[in-house]
């Protein structure tokens, strides 16, 4: 999939890049799947800010997806959408009965392609099986975390795991960030990876864009006064910081640990860090 070049006609459009939509087969999406998103603009229940550098953007309809397909569930590819909600495409399949759902597309569907899920489906590009039934070294995504809650892992555009090795009630799986985790084998996941795999290599060009994804502007510390920012005050110089780098409540940043949930350690046989150590 190749990206969209736009003419140098002003200085915005010089070097910006959007998605090819070539892929897409249809603009409307299904009614019955769609709920009105509500944008919170990053503030809380009291109206104030929580999470800084956004608000505004365009309006979004969520798509409901379905990341916990039954089992034994035979269905037909009607449609590849596009999802204002996240970076991949999403197919849109219809079962034998009439009901649909929208699910992640993995790179090469195509209209018309059947869809399984079960234990007894083909090793296929899309189809959905337990970890336990899929060979080891193939391209998976889609994975869930713990059996029957659905797709946690592996959601992104362009992103695949590895399924590395299984032994007694896991399998290894290295995802897309290195690390080899374990995960259960009556844990599902979907084969193949992730469409629209160019998502990565887009360039915005100019402000407008990202404050039609409802992103605004970012102030740095170190320009702001001392009552504001721990980085502000000063001179008006440029000098090198003292003190570590932090957030304006105080809270240290850049290589501060902020994983919380130690519980889920023990699944970790080599952390994403590993690489960067050596």
């Amino acid at each position: 999939m190749a990206l969209k070049q736009y003419n140098p006609t002003t200085p915005g459009r010089r070097g910006m890049t959007s998605q090819d939509t070539s892929e897409i087969t249809t603009k409307k999406p299904l009614r019955s799947l769609l709920v009105h998103k509500r944008v919170q603009n990053g503030r809380n229940n009291q109206g104030r800010i929580t999470t800084r550098h956004k608000g505004g953007g365009v309006r979004r309809f969520y798509r409901i997806m379905n990341f916990n397909l039954a089992e034994g569930v035979t269905a037909v590819i009607e449609h590849i959408e596009y999802d204002p909600n996240r970076s991949a495409r999403i197919a849109r399949i219809k079962e034998n009965n009439g009901t649909y759902h929208y699910i992640l597309a993995a790179k090469d569907m195509k209209v018309g392609q059947t869809i399984t899920s079960g234990e007894e489906a083909p090793i296929e590009n899309g189809n959905r099986l337990p970890i336990k039934n899929i060979p080891i070294g193939s391209t998976i995504h889609a994975i869930e975390m713990k059996p029957g809650r659905g797709a946690q892992m592996v959601r992104s555009a362009g992103n695949g795991a590895q399924l590395m090795a299984k032994e007694g009630d896991y399998a290894q799986v290295r995802l897309p960030s290195g690390e080899v985790r374990l995960v259960r084998l009556e844990c599902t996941a979907s084969i193949g990876v992730v469409g629209n795999e160019q998502h990565q290599n887009i360039k915005i060009g100019k402000a407008g864009r990202k404050r039609h994804m409802g992103v605004r502007p970012t102030v740095r510390g170190v320009v702001m006064n001392a009552v504001d920012h721990p980085h502000g005050g000063g001179d008006g110089g440029r000098h090198r910081m003292a003190k570590a780098p932090r957030t304006p409540w105080g809270q240290k940043t850049l290589g501060y640990k902020t994983r919380r949930r130690k519980s889920t350690s023990q699944f970790i046989v080599k952390s994403r860090h590993a690489a960067k150590r050596k």
